[in-house]
C-alpha cells in the first residue's frame, strides 16, 4: 500500500473512497458548518462540503451514524468531493481526542476499506475536529494506523491475503503539506517496523530458527548504518555464556548470538542497550509444558523480535542516538542433552543457577546478554521478554508490565509509552523478590521458593541478578501483549503477533536525542 501526502481540498479528489473523521457531541452543543442542533446531538464532522454534512446529518438524526471512537459507516456510492463512496469514522469526543485515539480510528477507517474493497482512499485531515495536537504527531499517528492496520500473515497461503486491493491511500489537508511529510515518513517507517516485528513473530517455529532469525535481521539490516554481528555456539561458549548456552543443547539447531550496533551520535554519547529474549520455540524442555497451546510458543522471540525491529526503525530514522541490542537466541527442546532439573550452570558474571524447572529458560538465556550490555557502560538497558505466564494473569492483553527500581526512569518509560501509544503498567520489585531467587546448592534458583506467587516480579528479581547497580534498568515482561490482542486494538491482527513495544522502543531513542 502506497502512502502519499497530497494538498486538497475535499471537493477535488479523485479515488474510490473519501474518509471523514466524525466527533461525538454533547447534547445541545451548537451550529457549525451546516449541522443543526439535532444533529449535532450526536455526531459532527469539521471542514466538509454542505453535501457531506447533510449526508453524515440525516445519518445521525436517524441513529446510524454517533461519532463514538472506532465507528465505520460506509455509504456506498454517494459520488462527493470527487470521490465514489464516503466512509465516516468515529473519534470519540472531541476532549479525548490524543493521538492514540487517531491512530486507532485511522485503523478501524483502513479495516473497513479493505472490507469494501476499494482501491483508492483520501483520509481528509480537514475533517479532524479543532485541537491543540501538533500537526507532524497527527499524520504520525494516522499514518501508524493505516500501515499496521494493513499487515496480514499469509506466506504459507495458496490463496495470498490481496489486503482489500487497498494500494494507495492520500494523506488530504487543504493546508501545511509540508508540516505533515516528516510525520507521514516517521508514521510509515516506526509502522512498518512493528509489522516486520509481527512476521517475525507469526514465522513457524521450522521456518523461524535461530539461525534464520539472524540472517533475516542482517538482511533487513541493508541499507543501514547498522552493523550486525552474529555469534555462533562456539563463540557463545568462548564468552562463557553458560546459562545462554545450556538452554541451547536439547535441540539440533544451533543458538545464535545478535547484536547490532548503531551510532549515530557521537562517540562520547553512551549508547541505549536494548535486549530482547529470542526463544524461537519453546516446548518447555524436560519441564515439559501442556499440549493444548504449544504451537503459539513460535511467539515466545517477541521480545527479540521487537528489539530488532526497534533497531531498524533507530537506524531508518537516522535518529541521532547510539544503540546497541543483543538477542540470545535459541530453542527450548528436551533431546538427550538438555539441561535436567536440578543441573547447575554458569553465567558469565559467574555467578551459579540450580535449573529447577527447564521451562523457566527465558531468564537464563538473558542473564548472560544482560551481563555483556552492562560492559558496555551503557546510559540504560531496558529488555522486552514474553517471560511469564502471570504477567497475562495480571494484566491480560492490553498493559506490558514494566520492572525497575529506579523512579526516573520509569517516569521517561511513562512518557514514551504514553507517546507511542502502547499502555505499561509499573509492577513491584523488592527485595524480598530478590531473596525467594536464592539458589540451595547454589547463588540463585531460576524459581521462586515461593513457587507461583508473584512470579512475574520474582522473575524480574533474579534478571536484576545480571545487572550492575550503577546502570539504570527496566524490565518489560510482554507475555500478555506480544501476540492475539485484536480484539483490543483494531490495527493489530485479529490473531497472530501483535509487534508489542515497538513502538515505545522507539519513542523511547527519539527521547534521548
Amino acid at each position: 500500500m502506497k502512502l502519499e501526502i497530497k494538498k486538497s481540498a475535499l471537493e477535488n479528489l479523485n479515488v474510490d473512497t473519501l474518509v471523514v473523521f466524525v466527533s461525538k457531541q454533547e447534547r445541545g452543543k451548537g451550529k457549525k458548518n451546516g449541522t443543526n442542533a439535532k444533529a449535532a446531538r450526536s455526531a459532527f464532522v469539521e471542514g466538509a462540503t454542505r453535501e457531506i454534512s447533510a449526508k453524515l446529518n440525516a445519518a445521525a438524526e436517524q441513529g446510524v451514524l454517533t461519532g463514538s471512537a472506532n465507528e465505520t459507516v460506509f455509504f456506498r456510492e454517494t459520488n462527493l468531493s470527487g470521490a465514489r463512496h464516503l466512509l465516516a469514522v468515529g473519534l470519540g469526543e472531541t476532549k479525548a481526542l490524543d493521538h492514540e485515539t487517531l491512530r486507532q480510528a485511522s485503523a478501524a477507517a483502513f479495516k473497513e476499506l479493505k472490507a469494501q474493497k476499494s482501491r483508492s482512499a483520501a483520509y481528509g485531515m480537514d475533517s479532524l475536529p479543532n485541537n491543540d495536537l501538533s500537526a507532524d504527531l497527527t499524520v504520525r499517528a494516522v499514518a501508524e494506523g493505516a500501515v499496521m492496520a494493513d499487515y496480514s500473515f499469509s506466506d504459507y497461503k495458496a490463496k495470498k491475503d490481496s489486503a482489500g486491493g487497498v494500494e494507495r491511500v492520500f494523506v488530504v489537508s487543504s493546508g501545511k503539506p509540508k508540516a505533515y511529510e516528516h510525520g507521514l515518513e516517521t508514521g510509515r517507517i516506526v509502522a512498518e517496523s512493528v509489522n516486520f516485528c509481527r512476521w517475525l513473530g507469526d514465522r513457524p517455529g521450522n521456518l523461524m530458527t535461530p539461525t534464520i532469525l539472524a540472517g533475516e535481521t542482517a538482511k533487513a539490516a541493508k541499507g543501514t548504518k547498522l552493523k550486525v554481528s552474529v555469534w555462533d555456539r562456539s563463540r557463545i561458549k568462548a564468552e562463557k555464556m553458560g546459562a545462554f548456552l545450556s538452554v541451547s543443547l536439547g535441540s539440533v539447531q544451533e543458538p545464535r548470538f545478535i547484536v547490532m550496533e548503531y551510532n549515530g551520535a557521537s562517540s562520547s554519547k553512551k549508547p541505549i542497550c536494548y535486549v530482547g529474549k529470542g526463544l524461537t520455540f519453546d516446548c518447555g524442555g524436560i519441564s515439559i509444558k501442556p499440549s493444548a497451546g504449544m504451537e503459539e510458543m513460535k511467539y515466545d522471540m517477541c521480545g527479540g523480535g521487537a528489539v530488532i525491529s526497534a533497531m531498524l526503525a533507530i537506524a531508518r530514522l537516522k535518529l541521532k542516538v547510539n544503540a546497541i541490542a543483543f538477542v540470545p537466541s535459541t530453542e527450548n527442546m528436551p533431546g538427550p542433552a538438555a539441561n535436567k532439573p536440578g543441573d547447575i550452570v554458569t553465567a558469565r558474571n559467574g555467578k551459579t543457577i540450580e535449573v529447577n524447572n527447564t521451562d523457566a529458560e527465558g531468564r537464563l538465556i538473558l542473564a548472560d546478554a544482560l551481563v555483556y550490555a552492562c560492559e558496555r557502560k551503557p546510559s540504560m538497558i531496558v529488555d522486552a521478554a514474553t517471560l511469564t505466564g502471570a504477567m497475562v494473569v495480571a494484566l491480560g492483553n492490553l498493559h506490558t508490565g514494566v520492572f525497575t527500581r529506579d523512579a526516573k526512569l520509569m517516569g521517561r518509560i511513562q512518557r514514551a509509552a504514553d507517546g507511542a501509544g502502547e499502555p505499561v503498567w509499573p509492577m513491584p520489585l523488592t527485595d524480598s523478590h530478590a531473596k525467594d531467587m536464592r539458589g540451595t546448592y547454589a547463588d540463585l534458583s531460576n524459581v521462586s521458593a515461593k513457587g507461583r506467587d508473584a512470579g512475574s516480579a520474582t522473575a524480574a528479581a533474579f534478571l536484576e541478578q545480571f545487572v550492575d547497580s550503577d546502570i539504570p534498568w527496566a524490565h518489560f515482561d510482554i507475555a500478555g501483549t506480544a501476540w492475539h490482542t485484536g480484539d483490543r486494538l483494531p490495527y493489530s491482527p485479529r490473531k497472530g503477533a501483535s509487534g508489542a513495544i515497538v513502538r515505545t522502543f522507539v519513542q523511547l531513542a527519539m527521547d534521548g536525542e
